[in-house]
């Protein structure tokens, strides 16, 4: 063959000079190994971190959100209290009205009981339904002002007349004209009266 030599008995001497070939050290380098094996420490240090920050992250988002539900909710009840008042108000002043309508009927209940007559069963009858009338008012909230011995207020009270007396008080009530009313705490119709005033 060429490039070989033939050696005596029939044998092959050689194929000549080999080449020389790298062999791989089987044995791995300190150096190299520590450093790999540094490389899952800080891996799993950097995930560690990353959930951390991760779970930062949604922690305060639900804390956002918790307190957006909140801030919802306290203006979803302030909104029904809100209707509700509205309502109430609403209903109260709507049967405000009726009832000061009303209020000439019992006025005139009162005319007709200050009137004398004969029969006698006849005035029982318009007292009992006076009587009934107003206690259904007054269920519903009507609450006759008493003028009674009271001082004159301009808050309750209209002085129709002034009488220069010295018989009574500076400004005491003296008689009523028509009696006031208040509805649920608000005055609804102030009573007429007369008023006593110093010479």
């Amino acid at each position: 063959m060429a490039g070989a030599k033939h050696h005596r008995g029939g044998r092959w001497r050689g194929f000549g000079k080999l080449k020389a070939v790298d062999i791989p050290n089987p044995e791995p380098n300190v150096a190299d190994v520590s450093e790999d094996a540094n490389l899952p420490v800080e891996t799993a240090e950097g995930q560690l971190a990353a959930l951390a920050a991760e779970r930062d992250q949604l922690a305060a988002a639900k804390a956002e959100l918790e307190d957006r539900m909140l801030r919802v909710r306290a203006e979803f009840d302030n909104a029904r209290r809100r209707a509700e008042r509205e309502r109430s108000e609403f209903l109260q002043f709507a049967a405000m009205d009726l009832i000061k309508e009303l209020l000439p009927v019992v006025d005139d209940f009162e005319r007709a009981l200050q009137v004398e007559t004969a029969d006698s069963d006849y005035a029982k009858g318009v007292e009992l339904i006076y009587q009934r009338l107003l206690e259904t008012l007054k269920k519903i909230g009507l609450e006759p002002i008493d003028t009674t011995g009271q001082r004159f207020d301009p808050n309750l009270h209209q002085a129709v007349d002034r009488v220069e007396t010295e018989e009574a008080e500076d400004m005491a009530i003296l008689s009523e004209y028509q009696r006031g009313y208040n509805f649920r705490g608000k005055l609804l119709r102030p009573a007429m009266v007369k008023v006593a005033v110093q010479p």
